[in-house]
């Protein structure tokens, strides 16, 4: 069978609503036999074929499923830093608690224990990544896990402190909150 069609044939039967973002490193166990290279020219095909959506670099959507696209951005997160620890934090807790005045459309702050950076997802956003270094233990109790999404959430307490840490912009944050 030809290589698109048996990644095509592959998504058809795996992907869904919750499983439909994959990173180049998840193809390879489909074509375990092809160099990076030849993975990368395969995916750029199916982009052009409409079997894939390139969200980002190294980062594919199997857009024939029924997915959410308000959660695109999370899952790129998720996948971008699978081997750290992450949590939704600063503006975008405040915002969907409210406690900003403006509401975040097409943006998420994440802080991670893995390298800062801020990447760009299309027409799904932005995904923002700050590094942290707090110790994971002490913070837990101000963690929750957020199951829309599939990422910890930081409380308001936690992501005021992580505002001020990352000496952020506090001018929107309502004043009796600070």
């Amino acid at each position: 069978m030809q290589p698109i069609k048996l990644l095509e044939k592959t998504l058809g039967q795996n992907a869904d609503s919750l499983h439909c973002l994959f990173s180049q490193q998840d193809f390879s166990s489909i074509f375990p036999d092809f160099t990076a290279e030849n993975l990368r020219m395969l995916l750029s095909r199916a982009v052009r074929n409409d079997i894939l959506e390139r969200v980002c670099k190294g980062i594919y959507l199997y857009t024939k499923t029924d997915y959410d696209p308000t959660l695109i951005l999370f899952k790129v997160a998720s996948k971008l830093r699978a081997d750290n620890l992450n949590y939704v934090s600063l503006e975008t807790v405040l915002s969907q608690s409210g406690r900003i005045s403006q509401q975040l459309l097409g943006w998420i702050t994440v802080m991670t224990t893995g390298r800062s950076g801020t990447i760009s997802c299309g027409r799904f956003g932005t995904v923002e990544l700050i590094h942290t270094s707090k110790n994971f233990d002490k913070i837990m109790p101000e963690l929750r896990l957020d199951r829309q999404t599939g990422m910890l959430w930081a409380s308001e307490k936690l992501a005021l402190h992580d505002m001020k840490d990352c000496k952020r912009q506090m001018d929107l944050v309502e004043q009796s909150e600070i």
